[in-house]
């Protein structure tokens, strides 16, 4: 499931009610003007905005007429618009696993021969183009990626207290035992999401099954080949129960985890004396919607960050992230034109300055981002070994957006053991 887990009501609430009309009436470029591409999108309203302007006017220059909509839950919206003949011709989907689904509905487009293939595997972040590729062809195109294997800091006081980014996950250890013997909580951590409540904490395991493990484990994981009842993730529970829940590691508590809103988590990070020195978050959080506006518009005075480190030195260093794949869904030419742009390295280069958006493509005019905090985000992604998609946007919803949520908070808030998390997730797994 898209990280609406990562959006609050009061960022998106505008732009929806704006746009829910266009979701209902939906936008088949089959249904208007031959010389109109319909595209529809979910993804954060400044990014939509930036990308839709961009879009619009590199078509415009090719004669070609772009409707750019802003959609919600687009994918929910795009199975059942297919259902009904009326999607639209470009849909820019954030989950793996539904680009799949229209894939096997025969709905999607290869892009193998719409776009410059050669130029793409040189020139993306590496494993990003592995997203959306199906049965060896290519169907969905990364245009917009999110970072989330990082780890947050308030600089000053990082840098008053002398810390190091840490090179290896003992290193990390290491670092957050010596905060904590320095007299300050170590982790800033919290779930709370309203319905979507537990989705940090899945954040966590992926990130820890994916660096302890490797991404061939990490693959078989999110493809039920391995269960969350096996060593493996066992693991990666371990470690984030010793070392994040643990007895005076996490502000508040392990106790106030599941009741603090994940938006309020880095509030004590702020304080004079921060009441917690480290924040695994993924980078949308720099934002004025989460950190205070201050802090925020100082960013690289305020706010440090690293890559959450391999667990070994030299050893294999995945990043977890996301992003929205770009599907085309008629075969016009013109739509095929727009897809072009959409694979152009250089899309988002006004797009940057104003909002989260981070470009796939490693040749992207870093310059153009706002600030050298981002530009240290998107170097952990253009630097890593192979870009991993979201755990739990892989996995059935059921799964990734059900019982993964569930029973974490469940298993944090002392309401089950670890063993009966992780069974539970696993017969909620569906049969077919």
């Amino acid at each position: 499931m898209r990280k609406t887990k990562f959006r609050t009501l009061a960022v998106a609430g505008a732009v929806l009610a704006a746009t829910s009309g266009l979701a209902a009436c939906g936008g088949s470029g089959s249904s208007g003007s031959d010389n109109t591409v319909t595209v529809w999108s979910s993804t954060d309203p400044l990014v939509f905005a930036g990308l839709k302007k961009e879009i619009t006017a590199k078509a415009k220059a090719e004669g070609v007429t772009v409707d750019m909509q802003h959609v919600d839950d687009v994918n929910q919206l795009i199975m059942t618009k297919l259902q009904a003949g009326d999607a639209p011709d470009i849909a820019m989907i954030p989950q793996p696993g539904v680009v799949g689904d229209i894939v096997k509905r025969g709905e999607a487009q290869p892009l193998d021969d719409v776009v410059d293939m050669n130029a793409l595997q040189s020139d993306m972040t590496p494993g990003t183009l592995d997203a959306g590729t199906f049965d060896g062809k290519l169907y969905g195109l990364l245009t917009s990626m999110n970072v989330k294997s990082l780890v947050f800091y308030p600089k000053k006081a990082w840098d008053k207290a002398g810390y190091k980014a840490p090179k290896t996950m003992d290193d990390l250890v290491k670092l957050q035992d010596q905060i904590k013997s320095d007299g300050t909580t170590p982790w800033c951590f919290a779930i709370g999401s309203e319905a979507s409540t537990g989705w940090p904490a899945t954040d966590w395991i992926e990130e820890l099954v994916a660096k302890q493990q490797g991404a061939d484990v990490y693959n078989k994981w999110v493809t039920n080949e391995v269960k969350f009842d096996s060593p493996e993730v066992k693991e990666a529970a371990d470690w984030f129960e010793t070392n994040v829940l643990g007895s005076g590691n996490v502000a508040g508590g392990r106790g106030s985890v599941a009741s603090t809103a994940f938006s309020d988590a880095d509030n004590p990070m702020w304080e004079s004396k921060p009441g917690c020195m480290l924040l695994k978050q993924g980078n949308f959080i720099v934002s004025k919607d989460f950190m205070p506006a201050d802090v925020v518009s100082n960013a690289d005075q305020e706010i440090g960050v690293f890559g959450f480190p391999p667990a070994s030195a030299g050893g294999e260093n995945p990043v977890v992230g996301g992003g929205d794949l770009s599907v085309l869904l008629s075969d016009t030419d013109n739509a095929k034109k727009v897809m072009k742009i959409m694979a152009d390295p250089t899309l988002g280069g006004e797009t940057a300055g104003t909002s989260s958006f981070i470009s796939p493509h490693t040749s992207f005019d870093k310059s153009q981002y706002p600030n050298d905090l981002t530009r240290t985000i998107a170097d952990v992604a253009y630097n890593a070994d192979t870009f991993l998609f979201d755990g739990s946007d892989q996995m059935p919803g059921a799964v990734g957006a059900g019982t993964f949520w569930k029973d974490m908070t469940a298993w944090i808030s002392g309401q089950e053991d670890l063993d009966t998390a992780l069974k539970n997730i696993d017969a909620s797994w569906p049969t077919s």
